[in-house]
């Protein structure tokens, strides 16, 4: 399998792979690289609608430039001793492209990713804006659409700076708020099959998206709550340390 970076001549054939509806495996089958680097260097660069070989070329020769060319910031979080920083990012990228295709924004995907990635879970707004080599403005607009979705919140620390943060629970509020949005599906759905008439092909098919609707909803949200219960249990004997249980405890 070749290394390094993609070259010019990959580029066009990734494109033309992509005007034709060719699946990324098959692109990246023809090209002898991993599908996740024809999946990141697609979506990275205009999505699949909007690639072109040669726009793509001159934006990561400009990354590059702008990487060589302007070291980390001071506000930047430090890099952790011992890591490879090219393998950080291009895990970063990596991560990016997948919180995309979960249908976040690029710049919301970026500030998720690198809060993800931070040893301390939080950042401030001048650290995120430093690491990732954007305006304020940006982040700030980020931190808001992530706030408004639960992924993340923000706390003043000593200095009365604004901190944002991601947590353990981050997950699980994401998946109990997608199994509502899937139970409000159910519940439209069903809302339609009075509206259409029951006993309609048009009623029967709604009524069957409220059973399928319900199902996925209910079972989702079970599961969350099994999962987060028994992580949670899991780590209670590292935090307990070795209390002695008083009598009278089950």
């Amino acid at each position: 399998m070749p290394g390094g970076r993609l070259t010019q001549q990959e580029r066009q054939q990734i494109a033309m792979g992509v005007a034709d509806g060719l699946a990324y495996a098959e692109i990246a089958r023809r090209l002898d690289r991993p599908t996740s680097t024809i999946t990141r260097e697609v979506m990275r660069n205009g999505g699949p609608t909007g690639y072109r070989a040669d726009l793509a070329h001159r934006a990561t020769e400009h990354r590059a430039r702008r990487r060589r060319a302007v070291p980390r910031g001071p506000q930047g979080p430090a890099p952790a001793r011992g890591r490879d920083d090219e393998a950080v990012r291009e895990y970063e990228e990596a991560f990016t492209t997948l919180l995309m295709q979960q249908g976040l924004p690029k710049m919301m995907a970026r500030v998720l990713t690198c809060l993800f990635t931070a040893d301390a879970g939080s950042l401030t707004a001048s650290e995120l804006a430093g690491h990732l080599q954007v305006s304020p403005a940006s982040v700030s607009k980020a931190i808001a659409f992530l706030e408004d979705q639960g992924l993340i919140r923000r706390e003043r620390d000593e200095r009365r700076r604004e901190r944002y943060f991601v947590d353990d629970d981050v997950w699980y509020r994401s998946t109990i708020a997608s199994a509502r949005g899937t139970a409000q599906v159910a519940a439209t759905a069903r809302r339609g099959v009075s509206v259409l008439g029951p006993g309609t092909p048009a009623a029967t098919r709604l009524e069957n998206i409220a059973r399928f609707s319900d199902f996925i909803s209910e079972s989702i949200l079970r599961a969350a709550e099994q999962v987060r219960e028994i992580l949670s249990t899991n780590t209670e004997p590292e935090s307990a340390g070795t209390a002695t249980p008083s009598s009278g405890q089950v």
